[in-house]
């Protein structure tokens, strides 16, 4: 846990010497614990006072990076149990499971649908993270469909292998691709510890409760493997859901550095509708990988967009540039539309102008993110600022028809408009639904 300034202070020599650059101790602590200096500018810190610093300044959830590249996933490094207290930074990671028991055009076929997993929702790219390739055969096997994966996707692999000369084999196959390791337990540790040594490959822990995989860690941290990722066992979901909310909470609240990783949940239900919905339990607490067998469009599509609306910034909405955007085929005759630069107001309109097949300018707004009813409580989307904007992106250079249309819960502000902009205001729909019908009766 962070150390408050006073508690800094209580560390350094005292001797107000100003060699670090500040008046006083006192104020170098108090920089010191908003981190805006290094401890290296105190020349005096004794070697205890330096070593406790530093282990107070690190995160209490361990970054983990698995795989290389554009395509590497980040996961950890997490500073609070509740997303309204800050936000979460490190979306969970989505993976999917392929059994080496597959025929080799079998798992080509499987990868091919995997790497067209991609969507787009607001603006930003969704995308699944990892490749898992799960060892049914002998390691000869393993090892060959490991190598087929590995040349057919950048995404992250996990090497779920139970035969350490298969897994052997594998991390060769797949080296500078930094796959995760699965798994350590008590029985295969010294092991697999070396081989995640060797490779520099992050390992997952594997223990049946929070005790066993907290003295496993200690274990693996003091032979020098501290990239780890940690797993209790199949439980029923409100178990497992108890096991991730207490090693989200005993890393951030009790400062215990032996659960202080990321937790990694693979889900087995057979039944697709099942699977997604537990997926998604996990995924909301506080999973930092979930891993699964189905990847069918409409399962996929729902755990991105659950993931995407939880690791959004809740104190910055997601936003567009403001700007006049063209939709179709526009000429200086085509319909001009205005709304505000809030993500989902903007691509709920695109998507009926699109539907309408009426070519039309959209004006997007800069209202700081804020949909239109709360822009226009918060004085955010007022006749000023439209005006403002359409004087911005010379908008009576662009169409020759001098008329806008305005969303119609803010119909009260068409008359102020109308006498600051010098264009004839049209009231449109209240829902963007009506957009399609209203165009076509323009």
């Amino acid at each position: 846990m962070a150390l408050s300034g006073l508690d800094i202070y209580k560390l350094l020599p005292k001797t107000n010497c100003k060699e670090c650059g500040f008046a006083t101790c006192l104020a170098f602590a108090m920089q010191l614990a908003k981190k805006a200096v290094a401890i290296e500018k105190c020349p005096y810190l004794s070697l205890e006072a330096k070593a406790n610093l530093e282990a107070s300044s690190l995160p209490p959830i361990k970054l983990i990076t698995i795989g290389a590249g554009e395509q590497k996933l980040e996961i950890g490094n997490e500073s609070v149990l509740f997303r309204h207290e800050e936000k979460f930074h490190r979306p969970c990671g989505i993976g999917f499971i392929i059994e080496d028991s597959l025929t080799d055009s079998q798992i080509i076929d499987k990868l091919d649908k995997i790497n067209s997993l991609t969507f787009e929702r607001v603006g930003q790219k969704l995308e699944i993270n990892l490749v898992a390739i799960r060892q049914i055969n002998d390691g000869k096997r393993f090892s060959d469909a490991v190598k087929i994966i590995s040349s057919k996707t950048s995404l992250g692999l996990v090497l779920m292998a139970g035969d350490l000369s298969g897994l052997k084999l594998a991390l060769e196959l797949t080296k500078g691709k930094n796959p995760l390791i699965y798994h350590a337990t008590r029985e295969n540790l010294s092991q697999v510890a070396q081989l995640a040594k060797e490779y520099k490959s992050p390992l997952v822990v594997y223990g049946q409760d929070l005790e066993k995989v907290a003295e496993l860690t200690i274990e693996l941290t003091s032979q020098g493997v501290t990239d780890l990722i940690i797993e209790t066992a199949n439980k029923p979901i409100a178990d497992k859901i108890w096991d991730l909310t207490q090693i989200r909470r005993l890393a951030l609240k009790k400062s215990n550095r032996a659960l202080g990783y990321p937790a990694l949940v693979i889900v087995e239900q057979d039944d697709p509708f099942e699977e997604i919905q537990e997926a998604a339990t996990y995924i909301s607490k506080y999973a930092g990988i979930v891993l699964i067998k189905g990847f069918e469009s409409w399962q996929v599509l729902s755990l991105l967009t659950l993931r995407q609306n939880i690791y959004t910034d809740p104190q910055k909405p997601l936003q567009i540039e403001p700007k006049l955007y063209p939709i179709g085929s526009v000429n200086n005759k085509s319909p001009v539309l205005i709304t505000t630069n809030f993500s989902l107001s903007y691509f709920t309109v695109l998507g009926e102008v699109e539907a309408s097949k009426i070519p039309a300018y959209i004006m997007s707004v800069d209202t700081e993110g804020m949909s239109v009813l709360t822009a226009w409580a918060a004085e955010k989307f007022t006749p000023h600022k439209i005006a403002e904007s359409i004087n911005k992106f010379a908008l009576a250079e662009v169409v020759t028809h001098k008329k806008l249309v305005i969303p119609g819960y803010v119909a009260m502000m068409s008359g102020e408009l109308q006498d600051e902009s010098g264009f004839e205001i049209i009231v449109g729909p209240k829902e963007a639904a009506g957009i399609p019908s209203f165009l076509k009766n323009l």
